[in-house]
């Protein structure tokens, strides 16, 4: 391909304003007179998802068989970049081969609540967990000619009403808690694209918000890639054009392009700004061109023992007394479906179809384990029900045994993308099966499989707990690995896992209201909240036990006083003082001892995982920079280090500190906001009842209004929840519940706005449509016939939309 620069100079508006439109819903437009070639993108993060055009169905249904890896919420409890870097060179091979230019992730949204549907796809509760993590894969992947996407940028931490909700939060907050991890993955590791969300972000658009996409992303951070709507969340196009969003996907089949080339001829739209948007998207057809290679060969076996690897590292030891790793000699009750039919990844956009699946009963029989087996609970459990008979079957053997083995966990129906849970409750069956199970035998162990936090309320009768999240395909693997002493686990928790929903700090405000949602916690989630509250939780952020034990000892800073924009080297050894190999997480929070602002009681700022053989030791070395000691000041709209007096804690977890010092950092003076009106509470272990004057003082204006005059695009489940009183409407709803199965699917045609149902459609729901169904569902005449007339063409372009998604 030839210079993009040179190609732009050719191109008229109207190939420039196409460029900017994608070509259907996984490709890049291509034009054969200027030598720009097609370019395919496609699902992931944690595996490939490719449409299988030999396949019937959707790609959620027909894709080409790849490598399920762990999802981001179990490679996140590695804390290994470099593992995750090898993860991405795995992908960018597959993708290679299977001639796909931009893989489609990594999310690296914030778990504010352990509600979001979507949790198993990120990776953490804290940005710069999240960030490193992100970083590491999207090096991997690209340093095999790939390009990544990542997203949803920004604030994107819930499925309710995601593509309209205004998620209304201070600049510090966004600052500090939803930006810092793009941040750092961004600077760290230059993904070629960047995806926007589909929510509003304080009343404005993800594809239209000018200060995220454009002052923040492109002016502060400098990057040069391509900002990528996410598939359907462009809202006006020329708008969203003119803000910093360069491609549309999937393609609106040339009406986004028509309307950027009418703004160009009437002047609304400046053509430099098409320019720039165009150079943009030819630079990203350059790099994939570039890195394409033809014939690229690549056996996804020969990866299976790096699923499994990262599997076993990513698995968190919750919970031994000492009954694991388990005794051959013992007989062992192996309990529950998931022992055979394991939940190893989430639903939705990217579900991977694996290439095999293993199960954990399958490996501890292969290992030698003397097993017998109970089903426990029914595979589909949507109306978690408990089933008697198989409880007591499971119970009997138990009692039969000398020690139990529980599968249990989080289903497809109970957490997946397009839906927030309802609570953190497990599966009741799954509740009353550990109930039963351990009061017929004590000697029980629990495997938990989910991609976030639940409730344990079993937790003190249990003699182990192994959290396997969700491990991908070779997750049952990685689970015999760890409860036979094969592997050493050594995964720490990226999340808290609270005693209650009620503990949570988003608890009274999330999911939102029709049109907003706040976040009154403000830079107060996850450990952040339940330090500073004084919380008590189940297990905190950075736990996680092993089969060894670990040392920390002799932690020195070169130097004990500071100028702000001095780097302080932060050196302590770790040592094994155990009997077998392991890794420890060491971990490094920074604390402002005294600050003018409401802060954190303290922060992460950097890790290191470190593998030693029994009685080895190691000395590690962190470096901190001035943003280790700052915050966000919005008065002075940058970074601000106070002088005084910081803590440099070192340890295992957030509440196991095992080391400190003390230094003293020197800053230049700077107007600080006074927080008097808005922080009191902050400091309270009642965060959840922030009133209205101290969130107003905090975000700095009015609180927007939560209804449909703040400006959020209407769903077709508010249309039919006000049609639903017409005899049409009824119809209409039963229809739709019974043809879009419940679930993911459902939840997703529920939410989706009405231009949606033009842009997802491939041009088949037409504007012409749109209106004739909005007549029918509210009862007015002439919808009927209006939609009628549109009927013939729309059945010519089912075939073709079928062979695209």
């Amino acid at each position: 391909m030839k210079d993009p620069k040179e190609l732009l100079a050719q191109m008229t508006t109207e190939e420039k304003a196409a460029i900017c439109d994608g070509k259907d819903f996984w490709h890049l437009k291509d034009f054969e007179k200027y030598g720009i070639p097609e370019v395919m993108v496609c699902d992931g993060p944690h595996g490939l998802r490719k449409k299988d055009y030999n396949k019937t169905g959707s790609s959620l249904t027909a894709s080409v068989p790849s490598i399920c890896y762990p999802t981001a919420a179990t490679t996140a409890a590695s804390w290994d970049p470099e593992l995750l870097k090898e993860m991405g060179k795995a992908l960018g091979k597959k993708c290679l081969k299977e001639k796909v230019g931009v893989l489609l992730g990594p999310g690296i949204n914030m778990k504010r609540s352990p509600l979001c549907g979507r949790n198993f796809e990120y990776f953490a509760e804290d940005p710069v967990l999240a960030g490193e993590m992100a970083a590491g894969l999207i090096d991997g992947v690209q340093s095999m000619g790939v390009g990544t996407s990542l997203k949803h940028f920004c604030v994107n931490s819930q499925e309710t009403r995601r593509m309209t909700v205004s998620e209304v939060l201070d600049e510090r907050t966004l600052r500090e808690i939803y930006l810092t991890g793009f941040e750092i993955a961004v600077k760290k590791a230059k993904p070629w694209t960047v995806m926007n969300s589909y929510n509003r972000i304080n009343e404005v658009h993800g594809s239209e918000n000018r200060h995220t996409q454009i002052e923040i992303l492109r002016d502060e951070w400098g990057f040069d890639g391509v900002v990528v709507s996410d598939w359907g969340a462009v809202n006006d196009r020329v708008l969203g054009l003119k803000n910093g969003n360069d491609l549309e996907m999937p393609s609106s089949f040339g009406s986004g392009a028509a309307k950027i080339v009418k703004a160009v001829k009437n002047g609304e739209l400046d053509e430099a700004v098409l320019d720039e948007r165009a150079l943009n998207v030819l630079n990203l057809i350059k790099k994939c061109a570039d890195g394409a290679q033809d014939n690229y060969e690549y056996n996804d076996a020969d990866d299976q023992p790096l699923a499994r690897k990262i599997a076993a590292a990513s698995m968190v030891l919750l919970k031994n007394d000492g009954i694991l790793p388990l005794d051959k000699s013992k007989k062992i009750a192996v309990i529950g479906d998931m022992a055979k039919n394991p939940r190893y990844q989430g639903a939705g956009s990217s579900q991977i179809n694996p290439t095999k699946i293993d199960c954990a009963f399958d490996e501890l029989s292969a290992m030698g384990f003397d097993l017998e087996y109970a089903q426990g609970y029914e595979k589909s459990i949507k109306k978690e029900k408990k089933n008697p008979p198989l409880i007591a079957a499971a119970a009997e053997l138990a009692a039969k045994c000398d020690v139990a083995v529980v599968f249990i966990g989080l289903t497809d129906d109970f957490e997946s993308e397009g839906f927030d849970r309802q609570h953190m409750n497990l599966p009741a069956s799954h509740n009353e099966l550990v109930k039963q199970v351990t009061a017929a035998n004590p000697n029980t162990v629990v495997v938990l499989a989910g991609g976030s936090p639940v409730e344990m309320p079993w937790n003190d009768d249990v003699r182990a707990i192994l959290n396997s999240y969700l491990g991908g395909q070779a997750g049952g693997g990685a689970v015999a690995d760890i409860l036979s002493g094969a592997v050493n686990p050594s995964g720490k928790l990226p999340e808290t896992y609270p005693l209650t929903y009620a503990d949570t700090p988003a608890y009274r405000n999330y999911p939102g209201n029709p049109a907003t949602v706040e976040h009154r916690e403000g830079i107060y989630i996850g450990y952040r909240y339940y330090d500073k509250a004084g919380k008590a939780v189940r297990y905190p952020f950075g736990y996680g036990l092993s089969y060894t034990s670990f040392e920390y000892s002799g932690l020195s800073l070169d130097k004990t006083e500071a100028d702000e924009n001095d780097e302080i080297k932060v050196r302590f050894t770790v040592k094994n003082t155990g009997s077998v190999a392991g890794a420890e997480i060491a971990q490094l929070y920074v604390a402002d001892k005294e600050s003018t602002v409401f802060r954190p009681v303290k922060e992460l700022k950097a890790f290191k995982k470190v593998y030693l053989e029994p009685g080895e030791e190691k000395e590690i070395e962190m470096t901190l920079g001035r943003r280790a000691f700052a915050f966000y000041n919005v008065k002075a709209g940058d970074w601000t280090v106070e002088s005084g007096e910081f803590d440099i804690l070192v340890g295992a977890s957030s509440a196991d500190i095992r080391l400190s010092a003390g230094i003293t950092v020197n800053a230049a003076p700077a107007e600080i906001p006074d927080y008097r009106e808005c922080a009191p509470n902050y400091y309270t272990a009642d965060v959840q009842s922030v009133p209205d004057e101290q969130f107003r003082a905090l975000l700095g204006r009015d609180i927007p209004a939560n209804d449909y005059d703040a400006g959020a695009p209407v769903t077709i489940a508010d249309c039919f929840e006000s049609a639903k009183r017409t005899k049409n409407g009824k119809k209409m709803f039963n229809l739709l519940c019974k043809v879009v199965p419940a679930g993911f699917a459902q939840a997703i045609a529920l939410q989706v706005p009405f231009r949606d149902f033009m842009s997802m459609s491939g041009g088949v729901f037409s504007e012409k449509m749109a209106d004739g169904l909005c007549k029918l569902l509210n009862g007015e005449k002439g919808g009927v016939r209006q939609m009628l007339s549109c009927i013939p063409k729309a059945i010519g372009g089912v075939g073709p939309l079928l062979k695209q998604i």
